[in-house]
């Protein structure tokens, strides 16, 4: 869902803070929910996180960047091993962001945008198809589609210029920013289309994982924080078969691709930054690196990292308005989150550089 901050969700911050996504609140509460972290801040950054657990780790996106043809696994391409057919689906010009490049790279079997949608009378003007039209071209391919099938919705209306179709002018709270309607709406369209697929056969054995690709405009000082701005929702829901849970734990973009595998227990090696989160035995971290600086948050710290320095160490628990860089108090701990961050680094580097992405025979 474009743009969805944890900040607009009321079910990932308590009772007293407003809420702009009433559907995706009722589903946290019947799901295995997250305050998680995007590995970026655009959509380009996120798509190669959330389909192949690759972070953006260089002043350039993945996409973009020179080793945007490397060999990669995805959920595409390892599901498809497994008899799974994979479509993705965004209702933006085709071509936009290199989303259509990287989802063939990625071992997609179909892309869908505005051309394959052939209908411009619900086109936004700005970037595409509304949200509420494409969700049901969305439904209309997935009730046609056999099982097993993997299937990606990346949302578009509550991005700038956060334009709602005519008949909803007037319908949703507009908030105290500009994106907040748009939320809302975008959130009805998601409602909506949840609402119809619960009708269908193949809900019932369908995984549903939603999430963000980064977060947008913020009104609240925890959400514009070092660490707030990367805050965004990842959400694991299948009735019957998820127990319900809002986890305190540390959970990223990167972490989909390892959750997914593991809740369906594909047993072929595979390699991502990140981790299942189905495993209460794993690893819990995020990574993003943003205007020549990474940021590692684990164990309920952010470590922030030049590249050649450590430059700031702050305790997530206490209220951003109270927060010390403690590098100085704590240098041992500090050094021990380097060096875990610095491993996160050097694999992603070496890896990028001699296109090892996948893991093969003997590969370590």
């Amino acid at each position: 869902m474009e743009s969805f901050g944890t900040e607009y969700i009321g079910a990932l911050n308590g009772q007293g803070h407003r809420s702009y996504t009433p559907y995706l609140d009722s589903i946290v509460n019947q799901a295995l929910a997250f305050k998680a972290y995007a590995n970026g801040k655009q959509s380009i950054e996120a798509l190669p996180a959330l389909v192949a657990g690759l972070p953006s780790l260089s002043g350039k996106p993945y996409i973009t960047s020179a080793y945007g043809g490397n060999e990669i696994n995805s959920l595409a391409n390892t599901l498809g091993e497994k008899g799974y057919t994979s479509t993705f689906f965004h209702g933006g010009r085709n071509g936009t962001m290199g989303f259509e490049f990287f989802v063939g790279i990625a071992g997609f079997d179909k892309y869908y945008g505005k051309d394959e949608y052939g209908n411009d009378a619900n086109y936004d003007g700005n970037w595409g198809i509304y949200d509420e039209a494409f969700f049901d071209f969305f439904k209309e391919k997935l009730d046609a589609s056999e099982e097993p099938f993997l299937a990606i919705f990346f949302s578009l209306s509550s991005h700038h210029p956060y334009v709602v179709p005519e008949k909803y002018q007037g319908v949703f709270d507009k908030g105290t920013l500009d994106i907040h309607e748009s939320i809302m709406y975008a959130d009805h369209s998601l409602g909506r289309f949840m609402r119809q697929a619960s009708r269908e056969d193949w809900y019932q054995n369908t995984l549903f994982v939603i999430t963000a690709d980064h977060t947008s405009i913020s009104d609240d000082m925890e959400y514009q924080s070092r660490d707030g701005i990367y805050a965004i929702p990842l959400v694991f829901f299948m009735p019957g078969r998820i127990d319900p849970e809002l986890s305190t734990d540390i959970a990223q973009q990167c972490d989909i691709l390892p959750s997914v595998l593991g809740f369906l227990n594909y047993e072929k090696p595979w390699l991502a930054f990140g981790n299942n989160l189905f495993d209460t035995t794993s690893h819990r971290f995020s990574v993003n690196y943003i205007d020549g600086i990474y940021q590692l948050i684990k164990d309920g710290w952010s470590l922030q990292f030049d590249g050649k320095d450590v430059i700031g160490l702050y305790e997530l628990n206490k209220p951003v308005n109270s927060r010390e860089n403690e590098m100085h108090n704590m240098p041992e701990f500090a050094e021990e989150l380097l060096d875990f961050l610095e491993a996160i680094i050097q694999q992603y580097n070496h890896r990028m550089i001699h296109n090892q992405l996948v893991i093969k025979d003997k590969d370590e």
